[in-house]
């Protein structure tokens, strides 16, 4: 089991964040109204953005640290970071982008354990036939296969998604989560999820860390939320499933 924790300040553009929260292997949830500060939690924790004061260590690993003067290069953090949208080269097959992460930063490895290694991941994804294709003619379905390929195969230290279902239709949603629940289980390792689902939730047994204007209004699991919201959005989101 992995314990992690994260620890960051960042102030850009009129906007300030302030999150603590730290976990293990299970699952966490990162839910929040828009523009309450999710997708710049995760980008600060991944290193894609620049922060005022950060604390950030998974394991026995320390990847930020101000007072310290530590701060860990984005692409040797060990963190595999699934974007909005996937973040997928649209000009690039599947096979060039799921082996990109494995050509940059401290996990580079050689061409011919690239190719195996994304083969391998295809393979246990479902989508080896796609390899060679270009994922700007894939469905919405098969591109987060392809993401989420992408961010595994390189064997990261922790998993970050941000809503990573919110592309699909309702009935390919359903499908997908089911099949995201059993990938997470399976990498057995950090998982930090932006969702603004409670099914997405119910699935992946996550807890739930809420964000409200920038700060952790609520921590806990779905039924103490369910028990004692902290706030109208608490309230709203545990009610729509």
């Amino acid at each position: 089991m992995t314990a992690w924790s994260a620890s960051v300040t960042v102030s850009a553009g009129g906007f300030d964040l302030a999150l603590s929260i730290e976990g293990d292997d299970t699952p966490v949830a990162l839910i929040g109204p828009n523009g309450s500060g999710k997708t710049t939690a995760l980008r600060a924790i991944a290193g894609a953005v620049a922060v005022s004061d950060a604390r950030v260590e998974i394991g026995n690993r320390v990847l930020d640290c101000t007072e310290r003067e530590i701060q860990v290069p984005m692409q040797d953090r060990g963190i595999g970071y699934v974007p909005q949208g996937y973040g997928l080269f649209p000009h690039l097959t599947v096979m060039e982008n799921v082996e990109f992460g494995l050509t940059v930063g401290a996990r580079r490895d050689s061409a011919t354990s690239r190719t195996e290694r994304v083969g391998a991941m295809l393979s246990r994804l479902g989508c080896e036939s796609l390899a060679h294709r270009r994922v700007d003619r894939l469905s919405g379905g098969e591109q987060q296969r392809v993401a989420l390929a992408r961010a595994l195969v390189m064997e990261p230290d922790m998993l970050l998604l941000d809503e990573p279902l919110a592309a699909l239709d309702a009935t390919r949603r359903r499908a997908v989560r089911l099949f995201l629940a059993e990938q997470l289980s399976a990498f057995g390792r950090p998982c930090i999820l932006v969702t603004h689902d409670v099914r997405d939730v119910l699935a992946l047994g996550a807890t739930v860390v809420v964000l409200e204007e920038g700060a952790v209004s609520q921590t806990g699991s779905l039924e103490a939320l369910r028990t004692s919201p902290a706030s109208d959005f608490v309230r709203e989101f545990v009610a729509t499933d």
